[in-house]
């Protein structure tokens, strides 16, 4: 999913595009490369690519990795992050890298919601999914506090995780950073957890004076999966 050689079309945008030399005579008719006709074939052959076989012996041996606690047994390392209302944790190792957010480019006759599009980062086409929407919780902003620095302070940005040679990006409403969490406050998702909530929740845990998600990585990313089929 991350690069045109693994997904066999011709990354023209980062050669002649406008992230290249800007020769190529479409940029007269089209100006950027998110309006031109190749760039959205492309788009559309990343998001039909057959969904990539797991190996089930290595999933719990990344499972195993991932949960880990540090070298006094006492923590875990999380990215914490807030959609809409609700804050949500992802292992560190998850995540690739954190982007500004930028343009989504929608493609016709999605059939998944949760799908939202493919976005550029750094020359990669990724496609872009709704969290939210897996989830089963709106999204959109916060009711403010001013007593509440990490809501005060918060600034939309685009998430990539990656699995193996799996990637993927969403957007979040705030960013708060890398956290370790105290495993011995990790507990049992509450029974209001909707389904689709409680599917991927490993656990909850209070940080801060909020209960945060502590999301179940591989079982994101098996949904996320099935969300492209």
């Amino acid at each position: 999913m991350a690069d045109a050689q693994t997904t066999g079309f011709d990354d023209c945008w980062n050669r002649i595009g406008v992230r290249g030399d800007s020769s190529c005579e479409r940029l007269d008719e089209y100006v950027r490369c998110l309006n031109c006709p190749v760039f959205e074939a492309a788009a559309a052959k990343l998001l039909e690519r057959p969904i990539p076989r797991v190996d089930l012996s290595l999933h719990d041996v990344r499972a195993s990795q991932w949960e880990q606690p540090d070298a006094q047994g006492a923590s875990e390392s999380f990215l914490v992050f807030r959609i809409g209302e609700e804050w949500l944790a992802l292992p560190t190792p998850t995540f690739k890298r954190i982007v500004q957010t930028r343009p989504i480019h929608t493609l016709p006759h999605r059939q998944h919601g949760a799908v939202l599009g493919v976005v550029n980062v750094q020359g990669e086409l990724l496609v872009c999914l709704s969290l939210a929407h897996l989830l089963g919780f709106e999204s959109g902003p916060a009711a403010r506090n001013d007593r509440d620095d990490r809501v005060r302070h918060d600034l939309p940005r685009m998430l990539v995780v990656a699995r193996a040679e799996e990637h993927a990006v969403f957007p979040v409403d705030q960013v708060d950073g890398v956290h370790r969490i105290a495993t011995a406050s990790f507990c049992t998702p509450p029974a209001t957890l909707s389904h689709a909530a409680a599917a991927h929740t490993r656990a909850v845990a209070p940080w801060r004076g909020v209960s945060v998600g502590l999301l179940d990585a591989h079982a994101l990313f098996d949904t996320l999966n099935r969300s492209l089929g």
